[in-house]
């Protein structure tokens, strides 16, 4: 079973001052340059068989950290330690030869894996398979587009089940189909015990097939924990301006909710009711609900726009909108008035437990004026006791009609 234990790791460069600098370091023996840290201080440990993503803006560490990690890259302070056999996908294509062919380069990286050249023969017509590139695999990989090299690298990369799969946003690039077919590979090595780490900006991904996420911000550990807090923690720091703050609760239900904005404005109250104007929190599917949501403005507003959404409990989204979209912002709002809007749909959802979001800003497609935005404003469980049975998250109110004819006599 693979595990991979990372302790106080640190990783710097060094910055020379001239070009010059760095031989009269070499002739004199003294420091001529500084150091630039790209990773400070990080400490987290990955069990067997657990899936972590991990989280950053570009130049947060990510890539960094992975090298390190796999080996590529050696630490300029602490350790990692991993135990079981590893297999990444870093660069894209990298260790490809661009004038081999496919083929050829599936042996060379097979072995770079620790394969054995009959292994590799033995996997070669499920990695052929598995990356559908046809007749290009006895091609140079320099005519390959950026999808085939991925389709090659992955199927390569996963055609043992590994102890330890690294994925480095190399299921970015390519096509849905390939996507969704690597994913699935992926859920499948996760039920057969694979540890996962995994570096993403897909928050869909992250939040589906992670049991925790790591956020690195300027080269250190800025939060770990449930995937959905931290995914949410990282897009308010995404939006973040210099007046903006970032406040984080753990609610009753052990839950973690973020709540940013510039306090321009805030939201003051939040409900959902049935047709009776009666508080629920647990619904039947379809049942008409009606969403209320008080702000008040803190200061002048020229503009407001409210937003909302309905998430699963793994926070992917299940409908969303604001008033942008349906071309009802308000304009020239005085500082202490306060609004109340009153939105109205079905609860066609599948059973289970979702969470409601809630964002009010001056802009609907922009969030460097961000008033508030809340997640998990509130909670609701949706119970099937009228409709008959079916799966999937969504209601859908569909109609079959079967024709039947009698067999000839």
């Amino acid at each position: 079973m693979g595990t991979i234990t990372v302790t106080n790791l640190g990783k710097a460069y060094k910055r020379y001052p001239g070009k010059w600098a760095r031989v009269r370091e070499w002739l004199t023996g003294k420091s001529s340059h500084d150091k630039v840290w790209v990773l400070q201080d990080i400490s987290f440990q990955v069990a067997a068989g657990e899936a972590v993503g991990i989280v950053g803006v570009n130049g947060a560490g990510k890539s960094t950290l992975l090298k390190i990690i796999t080996g590529t890259t050696q630490p300029t302070t602490g350790r990692v330690q991993v135990a079981g056999r590893v297999a990444a996908l870093l660069e894209l294509g990298m260790g490809f030869h661009p004038d081999f062919t496919g083929r050829q380069n599936a042996f060379m990286a097979g072995q770079l894996l620790g394969l054995s050249v009959d292994e590799i023969a033995a996997c070669m017509p499920e990695i052929e398979a598995f990356a559908e590139i046809g007749d290009y695999i006895d091609q140079p990989v320099r005519v390959y587009s950026s999808g085939m090299q991925m389709r090659l690298a992955f199927s390569v990369a996963t055609a043992r089940r590994p102890d330890v799969l690294i994925v480095d946003e190399a299921l970015s690039v390519g096509d849905s189909y390939f996507q969704h077919k690597s994913i699935g590979r992926i859920r499948e090595f996760r039920k057969l015990g694979t540890t996962l780490l995994i570096v993403s900006h897909d928050k869909q991904a992250i939040q589906s097939i992670c049991d925790r996420a790591i956020l690195l911000n300027a080269g250190k550990l800025a939060m770990q924990g449930e995937p959905e807090a931290v995914m949410d923690f990282y897009n308010a720091l995404l939006s973040e301006t210099h007046n903006q703050y970032i406040r984080q609760v753990v609610l009753q239900d052990g839950k973690t909710q973020t709540i940013s904005g510039n306090g321009d404005a805030e939201i003051s109250a939040v409900g959902l009711f049935d047709e009776l104007d009666r508080a629920v929190e647990v619904v039947d599917v379809g049942q008409v609900l009606k969403l209320k949501i008080v702000v008040r403005a803190n200061r002048n507003l020229a503009r407001l726009v409210l937003g909302y959404g309905v998430r699963d409990r793994l926070g992917q989204n299940m409908f969303g909108t604001n008033t942008d979209m349906t071309d009802q912002p308000l304009y020239g709002l005085a500082a202490g008035s306060e609004v109340t809007y009153h939105i109205t749909f079905p609860a066609n959802f599948g059973i289970g437990g979702y969470s409601v979001q809630v964002a009010i800003v001056a802009d609907g497609s922009r969030l460097d004026n961000k008033y508030e935005w809340r997640d998990r404003a509130l909670m609701f469980h949706v119970v099937n006791m009228t409709k008959h049975e079916f799966v999937g998250c969504l209601w859908i109110d569909q109609k079959t009609h079967i024709e039947t004819r009698d067999a000839p006599a």
